[in-house]
């Protein structure tokens, strides 16, 4: 059994064009991100999976793997799937899904995003959350919040904040989802054939897919928060935090 790391990145991002190939430091992102992926001792291979000849080339400049897909493809997870149904890998194989716009995150956290799937035979897919600590965060429609049931079972993902709390003075939780998965070569084969409900059109949050269908995900509470590039406000925050974690270490 192998664990494969996928990173889909797309060129056409909304809020900031060529996303991928944006300089933090002395690097692009999608850099950062594929060689944390490789830092990580529970994977075995990393992959880039993009629609762009222009992310093609900057990943296979930097000594990585890239894997194109057609354009027409609507999130990630479909993306992956389809590189994945190319592939000769074995049904015991399991798949990491890494955000391409998350230079910073902890390898250790993908430990924690594969373990249930290591240690639990009937779970499918499984993703992360963290305990929100800036209130910021709770009202930004950037950070998606996620509700699981006593079993850590995914509830609903939203938005949103989630739950909202009627009764003043409640000491009140909220936990952001990471945008991190990792599934079974089965499950994966399922996702990538089911239709986009209603839910997932209107958040836009492609995880709501399997749960409309009636596929469960393992949420699993990680210690380190993943920081998420989305503006270019963000890149500098991002070297920021790429200068302060050189310094600590």
């Amino acid at each position: 059994m192998r664990t494969l790391a996928f990173i889909p990145a797309r060129y056409d991002s909304t809020r900031l064009p060529g996303k991928p190939l944006a300089r933090i430091g002395d690097r692009p992102m999608i850099q950062h991100v594929y060689q944390r992926a490789m830092a990580c001792p529970e994977i075995s291979e990393v992959f880039v999976v993009t629609d762009d000849e222009r992310i093609s080339g900057c990943v296979t400049g930097f000594g990585g793997q890239v894997l194109l897909t057609p354009k027409t493809l609507p999130s990630g997870t479909d993306r992956i799937a389809s590189a994945v149904e190319g592939m000769e890998l074995s049904g015991e194989d399991l798949i990491v899904n890494i955000q391409g716009d998350q230079p910073l995150f902890h390898p250790t956290s993908l430990r924690d995003l594969i373990r249930p799937l290591l240690d639990e035979p009937h779970v499918g897919m499984t993703t992360l959350k963290y305990r929100i600590k800036d209130e910021n965060e709770i009202d930004d429609p950037k950070h998606v919040k996620v509700v699981t049931d006593e079993n850590g079972l995914a509830l609903y993902f939203s938005r949103s904040p989630i739950p909202f709390f009627r009764d003043a003075g409640t000491d009140r939780v909220y936990f952001k989802h990471l945008g991190f998965y990792a599934y079974r070569i089965e499950q994966l084969s399922d996702f990538f054939r089911l239709a986009i409900g209603p839910l997932e059109s209107a958040e836009k949050l492609e995880q709501l897919r399997a749960l409309e269908h009636g596929i469960e995900i393992k949420v699993v509470e990680t210690a380190f928060d993943s920081f998420e590039v989305d503006t270019p406000e963000d890149i500098l925050e991002a070297e920021r935090r790429l200068g302060a974690e050189s310094l600590r270490t």
